[in-house]
């Protein structure tokens, strides 16, 4: 049997990255079976909720019938001025996304103790392109949430209740 050059350097490719230890991020497996979310409805507990389910992780309406409850305790994005010009003009904000949680059992048991995850973007300002910078902005907006998304289910992938 004959492989083509093409399909000869992927399968070395795939063996050379298998043997070093690479392989690609899939889904995270969770340590409970069943997550109650006690969170406000925003685009962050949507894009949390498919997350979970992505993982496998059954959300249950009712905290009683879950294994862990996580509650997203508050959310909120931010906006601060980094640097002006000479002018007194802003050349540079900060966009900052904070999130407090806390993940426990029915028995108040922590699985993760109260925490506050913070990301923060920095981005040049340009007062005659304020479509543009506005747009950018929305779109560093959504790559922190995503990001805090993946955060989120990185810490309740290695959860487990904590000793009292």
């Amino acid at each position: 049997m004959r492989l083509s050059p093409r399909l000869l350097a992927l399968l070395l490719t795939t063996l050379l990255l298998a043997a070093c230890g690479f392989h690609l991020r899939g889904q995270a497996g969770m340590p409970f079976a069943t997550l109650y979310l006690d969170a406000a409805n925003t685009p962050l507990v949507e894009d949390l909720r498919r997350s979970l389910s992505a993982n496998k992780v059954k959300l249950v309406s009712n905290r009683d019938e879950a294994d862990v409850v996580l509650n997203i305790v508050s959310e909120a994005p931010g906006k601060q001025i980094l640097t002006l010009g000479g002018t007194g003009r802003v050349n540079e904000y900060q966009l900052n996304y904070r999130i407090s949680l806390r993940a426990y059992d029915l028995k108040q048991q922590d699985w993760l103790p109260a925490e506050e995850i913070v990301l923060r973007r920095d981005y040049t300002y340009d007062d005659s392109k304020i479509l543009a910078k506005e747009s950018e902005e929305t779109l560093l907006y959504q790559s922190m949430r995503s990001d805090m998304v993946q955060q989120i289910m990185r810490r309740l992938s290695r959860a487990k209740p904590q000793p009292q």
